[in-house]
């Protein structure tokens, strides 16, 4: 994909100037960190993350040794399974007798948009309702673009199926679900750029929950004790720790692991493993301006830590909305809110920090709501596959 520097830099002037202070800081942080060797984690959330191209975009800063870890939620592996974004038909369910308590809000059904030639290939793996599918295309509804893999016949269907298949394998192989469907991802997904280069990508416990029978599947693979390990080395290991639009992130570094701001005190009580949030930088994406004013409070006045010295509650002492990320992070000494779309913020990041270090990047997520997002979301819908079964079979045998 071509990249629209000029957009870029419309991006970056249209953030407020605190975000742009603090973007240009991260940024900073990311190329001292990668030019002495160290390591960058990216922590990331569903929904935005997906629809404005920032997972596609980490698959590759992955590929191109920028991002070292990753953390994510089990509906984002569920999207990557197929095929990140994808096109279908939405149509009124009442037209195929389907009943109506069992369909979701709206009373809608949706098709996948997929050739014949790919139906047949897909016929190979499971059992197709033909009729059904023969009347897709004279049904009434409308074509959208939307997180793939989901609510659409048969590729919904198909990813929960595979999920099953790939748990069983999870349990032969000891290894954690992300690992072993990395390997039939497409390498343009954070799963299957994660896979080819041994970059860990890996589900946080609070984001355990979604995705269908595949959150079920990768919260069994492995045991919660052994994700959280997992992870807190994942984190350890990190000099740059970037969260971007993902809730409950507090659950996410502040473990049974990590010493400065978490619980970790007793495992290392008790001769555990630990490490430390200290000295890291915690950078933010995010919408929310609360995020930022928690930080100010605990800066003028160390607000924050007071009402914990005092085991006071944070909401009522700060008088704002409280999410629970907001204590460590407006704790940390190194933490850094860049606050706005993380469809323009991305964009700016990835781009600074590949050119300061001479990396040429060959695709650029963009806001979605711009003509090159969309055509970006199109992109991705034509270019980033489903999860290859047979790759993954291959992959396997020949371990």
């Amino acid at each position: 994909m071509k990249i629209n520097r000029e957009l870029i830099e419309q991006f970056y002037n249209e953030l407020d100037e605190r975000s742009r202070e603090s973007l240009d800081a991260s940024i900073e942080r990311v190329v001292e960190a990668k030019r002495r060797g160290g390591k960058v984690a990216v922590v990331t959330g569903s929904g935005p993350n997906i629809h404005e191209g920032v997972t596609t975009l980490i698959a590759e800063l992955i590929s191109k040794g920028i991002v070292d870890g990753v953390t994510t939620s089990s509906a984002v592996v569920s999207h990557e399974m197929g095929g990140t974004l994808d096109r279908v038909k939405m149509c009124p369910a009442a037209q195929f007798g389907l009943p109506e308590d069992r369909m979701p809000r709206g009373y809608v059904f949706e098709f996948t948009d997929l050739t014949d030639e790919q139906l047949d290939e897909l016929g190979k793996e499971m059992i197709l309702d033909r009729t059904l599918l023969a009347k897709r295309h004279d049904a009434e509804g409308h074509f959208i673009i939307k997180a793939a893999g989901n609510m659409a016949y048969p590729m919904g269907l198909r990813t929960e199926k595979v999920a099953e298949e790939i748990h069983s394998l999870c349990r032969q192989k000891g290894l954690p679900f992300e690992v072993i469907a990395g390997w039939g991802c497409d390498e343009k997904t954070m799963l299957g750029a994660g896979a080819r280069r041994g970059v860990p990508v890996l589900v946080t416990i609070p984001q355990l929950i979604g995705g269908g029978h595949v959150g079920l599947a990768v919260g069994d693979s492995i045991p919660v004790a052994e994700r959280s390990r997992r992870i807190a080395q994942l984190l350890g290991d990190s000099d740059v720790i970037i969260e971007s639009a993902v809730a409950l992130t507090q659950e996410i570094h502040d473990g049974p692991f990590e010493t400065y701001t978490g619980h970790g005190i007793w495992s290392w009580w008790q001769g555990q493993p630990t490490y430390s949030l200290k000295d890291k930088a915690l950078i933010r994406f995010d919408l929310d301006e609360n995020l930022r004013k928690a930080q100010d409070l605990q800066k003028q006045s160390a607000m924050i830590q007071e009402a914990i010295n005092k085991g006071l509650p944070k909401t009522k002492l700060s008088k704002i909305p409280f999410r629970m990320e907001m204590s460590a992070f407006a704790r940390h000494e190194g933490s850094l809110p860049v606050i706005g779309d993380i469809g323009m913020i991305w964009p700016v990041f990835a781009l600074r920090i590949a050119d300061a270090l001479g990396i040429q990047l060959d695709f650029m997520s963009y806001k979605q709501e711009t003509d090159d997002g969309k055509q970006m979301r199109q992109w991705i819908v034509d270019n980033v596959q489903p999860f290859n079964r047979k790759k993954m079979l291959d992959f396997i045998n020949c371990k």
